[in-house]
């Protein structure tokens, strides 16, 4: 198969050092979309001399998502992995996502909690309230719903590329389910930030994207 790792990156000059050579350790193809950083990500880049596309503008997550998607469709990929910047999400990992497709899915997301036990915290409290309102929505019970590590296969590439509207990750979910396509959770860990800061580091935007999210898989989807 022909695979293009997608990493969206904002202000991750710190982490892409470490992040890509390990992605291009595995055997990987990346391309790393800078999404208007303020730190120095662009220079980084260049010294790293990976492949990359520098947005003039910040446009957010699902855009920045979309434009890789775009980007595979039209080199003719037949899957994209999306793994953020921040190097929360192994490369090693990214074989089990590509597996998954391999076996006839359309979706493979890397959940953390297929055989891990989710913990009671603020955030997972809200990933339970999403997973909730997914089911409501679609019949299907999923664990890991907000995890930013997947996998598309080549009739979804195309139409993520072609009309994807989606504020984040369950959202997108909802409308793989709601669509038929075939989805698979795989087991995976995830590491903590080591630089940095997470945009769930500020309460009221995990407020409004809870909000958000709950709204768009409610009556949008």
């Amino acid at each position: 198969m022909k695979v293009l790792i997608v990493v969206p990156a904002y202000n991750e000059a710190k982490n892409l050092p470490i992040l890509i050579p390990n992605i291009h350790r595995y055997g990987w193809e990346s391309l790393v979309i800078n999404d208007g950083s303020t730190d120095n990500t662009a220079e980084v880049l260049e010294e790293i001399g990976c492949a990359h596309l520098n947005l003039i503008n910040n446009v957010g997550l699902a855009g920045v998502t979309q434009i890789g998607f775009m980007y595979a469709h039209e080199h003719n990929y037949d899957a994209v992995i999306v793994t953020d910047g921040d190097g929360q999400h192994p490369p090693k990992f990214i074989s089990s996502l590509v597996k998954g497709i391999e076996e006839g899915n359309d979706y493979v997301v890397g959940s953390r909690f297929i055989t891990a036990k989710k913990p009671m915290t603020m955030r997972m409290i809200g990933s339970r309230l999403i997973c909730f309102a997914i089911w409501l929505k679609t019949g299907v019970k999923v664990s890991d719903p907000t995890s930013g590590m997947r996998a598309l296969g080549k009739n979804l590439l195309e139409d993520f590329a072609e009309n994807m509207n989606f504020i984040a990750e369950p959202d997108a979910l909802t409308y793989v389910l709601k669509k038929g396509y075939n989805f698979k959770e795989v087991q995976v860990d995830m590491l903590e930030r080591e630089e940095g800061e997470s945009y769930f580091h500020n309460p009221l935007k995990s407020i409004s994207f809870m909000y958000q999210t709950l709204m768009s898989i409610l009556f949008l989807r």
